[in-house]
């Protein structure tokens, strides 16, 4: 198949960088901004909306977007990983305009030689991410420019095979977003389900005994970075996590690294034990996903894993109920609080070991909390089949993604 440099058929054009101070509270025009592009290629308008002034889409008309366009993403966000490079395709309600330099909309040159669904499926096959960290730069906020972009190659066939390839792509892609809205769902019921029997955790309406959350642990501290940084991890080892590991009541493996027997030994303070519950202590608040205070437990054997320091071990009483604190943890409510207490600036936050100690948490019966748990673990169950349903589905959209750049679906 054809390799073409993405300059022969798009340009790009950034956003305008509109100002907090420019949002309001309600209007038909919202901002386009990097929240509205989600890992799998997928456009989210409802996830934190910003409206601008209704007069803006005439005063930025060259800003204006329409259904159809394709924007991509310029930034990896440390709190919103796999977005860079990422591209989608928009869907408006009302005006919609770009904006900032994080999101270029592409505009194509020849419609006659591209057929956009199949562009935003050959810009996001795995090969691009790699490309794209080669000329990534920034730190915290990794930025990617509008020329690493349109030098990229991608596969190009005629028009009608290009449809034929979005279309069975479409279908396999439809099949893993019903799968992640049944996952939704159960998420959803969960926090419903919590909410119903406890109230609020912070507002505490039943008032309910209120312990800190030293008062319920025997530790609560942060790892430690070994001397040497990243050239001290090892292929295999014991497994070390950081904060790009720990996520909502999940950790992640993808990116998980491994330290020697020796340096964890001599870090034995921050070994780990099942059912820890981990933290992360450090990041950023201003995204989805906010990299600042998730929460996860450990389910692995004791003394098989270790932390960094940006992450926080809290290890409960055994007369505690873990997954009743996780869960109080990794509410919704309780991230508006967690927003609330940490210090530092705007691209990096940190919650404080005396600010974590302090942290309310709501003690019920015990009886009570054995039957959420219960609840909670049947809810678990189903979600987990949905799951293992979404991976295949997956499995199968990335097989057939990999087989139609192969030039096998033609």
């Amino acid at each position: 198949m054809e390799l073409v440099e993405l300059n022969k058929i798009c340009d790009l054009k950034n956003g305008f960088a509109f100002k907090s101070k420019d949002y309001v509270e309600k209007s038909n025009t919202l901002s386009c901004r990097m929240s509205s592009i989600r890992p799998g290629g997928n456009f989210d308008l409802d996830h934190n909306k910003r409206f601008l002034p209704d007069n803006f889409s005439e005063i930025y008309s060259d800003y204006l977007l329409k259904d159809g366009d394709i924007v991509i993403a310029m930034t990896d966000l440390a709190g919103d990983p796999k977005i860079l490079g990422v591209p989608t395709i928009v869907k408006t309600e009302g005006k919609f305009l770009l904006q900032n330099q994080r999101v270029g909309k592409l505009i194509i040159k020849n419609e006659d030689r591209v057929f956009i669904p199949f562009l935003k499926y050959a810009l996001n096959r795995p090969e691009n991410k790699s490309y794209y960290k080669k000329f990534a730069g920034g730190g915290l906020q990794i930025n990617v420019g509008k020329k690493e972009i349109l030098n990229n190659k991608i596969p190009l066939p005629n028009l009608a095979t290009q449809k034929r390839i979005a279309n069975i792509l479409d279908e396999a892609d439809k099949l893993c977003q019903l799968n992640k809205k049944i996952i939704e769902k159960y998420d959803t019921l969960t926090q419903s389900l919590f909410l119903e029997m406890f109230g609020d955790p912070i507002e505490n309406q039943k008032n309910w005994k209120v312990n800190r959350l030293k008062e319920i642990s025997i530790k609560i501290l942060s790892g430690n970075t070994p001397k040497g940084g990243s050239k001290v991890y090892v292929k295999n080892g014991i497994t070390f996590f950081r904060s790009q590991n720990i996520w909502r009541n999940r950790i992640e493996l993808d990116d998980v690294v491994y330290i020697s027997q020796d340096i964890h030994n001599n870090m034995q303070k921050s070994s780990l034990k099942n059912g820890d519950i981990l933290m992360t202590k450090t990041g950023r608040i201003n995204t989805e996903n906010s990299s600042l205070g998730r929460a996860a437990m450990f389910m692995g054997k004791d003394n098989s894993a270790n932390i960094n320091g940006h992450v926080y071990l809290i290890r409960l009483k055994e007369n505690i109920i873990n997954e009743f604190v996780l869960f109080i943890l990794t509410t919704y409510k309780y991230r508006e609080y967690i927003r609330s207490v940490c210090v530092g600036g705007i691209d990096k936050r940190q919650i404080n070991k005396t600010h974590l100690e302090e942290f309310p948490i709501i003690s019920p019966p015990l009886k009570l909390q054995n039957e959420f748990a219960k609840r909670i673990q049947i809810i678990a169950q189903q979600k987990q089949q949905a799951q293992e349903a979404l991976q295949k589905s997956e499995d199968l959209f990335n097989s057939l993604l990999q087989k139609a750049f192969k030039g096998e679906l033609v």
